[in-house]
């Protein structure tokens, strides 16, 4: 296994850096006062000092505290909506690329037609229409409502390449039926195609629900990342000087999105033949 995370380098990258980000919550959680990333809970614009490690902001929000409560509910939302759209999008692959026929052409035609409207629009049209704001768990179901999309596409494009495999042939003619085919023969072949394809998602759900946020249409009482950046938009804190309110949200979401980066580049290799031979 190390010998291979040596060979690997993209992936070693990517548990590294989600392990330094998982050290970083856990002992935050530990060590830290979360109550504090409530609002008037210190002294308002603070620079970084002894008592608040990364400083405070206009709020009254400590934001060591605000990063340690907030990323994890980030990070929630990315997974809820990640798992439920490689969820939906396997069962709707499956379902389309072994099958074929109408069924097939029902589903590839609304995923296409899915993927061709502006996303982040239909976002917005969705979080707009919620009455009374949207918690972490409606946010992340707000994001999963387009992010089985993409994986339905791709991976039927890989079930339709195993279809016509000869192991899956000789499996049809001993009589075993499709969801047999596929839970038996099918799935284990695909496994680290589905994390791959799940990393990636779970990186666009987390970049659409930033998105969101920083339109002001995210949950509002949660100090999630992209509040926190919505929060240093509404202030204009970049203009005013008060670097330390962006510094320390804006690292996180990088070490976030480049850990995923390469894990899902990692996971690749894995997956794709080609990339582990070249390896």
């Amino acid at each position: 296994m190390l010998g291979y995370l040596r060979r690997n380098v993209s992936l070693s990258i990517g548990i590294l850096l989600l392990s330094l980000l998982a050290l970083f919550i856990a002992i935050g959680s530990l060590t830290v006062d979360t109550d504090l990333a409530r609002p008037l809970s210190v002294r308002a614009l603070q620079p970084p000092s002894w008592d608040n490690l990364f400083g405070t902001d206009r709020q009254g929000r400590d934001l060591l505290a605000a990063m340690v409560a907030g990323t994890p509910l980030t990070l929630k939302i990315g997974f809820i909506a990640g798992f439920l759209g490689v969820g939906i999008g396997t069962v709707l692959a499956f379902i389309a690329g072994y099958y074929r026929g109408l069924t097939d052409t029902v589903i590839r035609g609304i995923a296409d037609i899915g993927l061709t409207v502006p996303g982040l629009l239909v976002l917005i049209i969705i979080a707009v229409s919620v009455r009374g704001g949207l918690t972490v768990n409606e946010m992340a179901l707000v994001v999963a409502s387009l992010a089985w999309l993409n994986p339905t596409r791709t991976i039927r494009a890989q079930v339709l390449t195993l279809r016509e495999r000869g192991y899956v042939e000789v499996a049809r003619l001993n009589g075993m039926s499709g969801p047999e085919i596929i839970l038996r023969e099918m799935m284990p072949n695909l496994l680290p195609y589905l994390a791959a394809t799940l990393v990636n998602a779970v990186s666009a759900a987390i970049l659409a629900s930033v998105g969101l946020e920083v339109l002001g249409l995210g949950p509002l009482e949660s100090p999630t990342l992209g509040m926190t950046l919505y929060w240093i938009n509404f202030n204009a804190a970049i203009l005013n000087g008060w670097w330390w309110w962006w510094v320390a949200p804006t690292v996180i979401i990088l070490i976030v999105f480049l850990g995923l980066f390469f894990l899902t580049v990692g996971l690749d290799e894995i997956a794709n033949p080609r990339l582990r031979q070249a390896a």
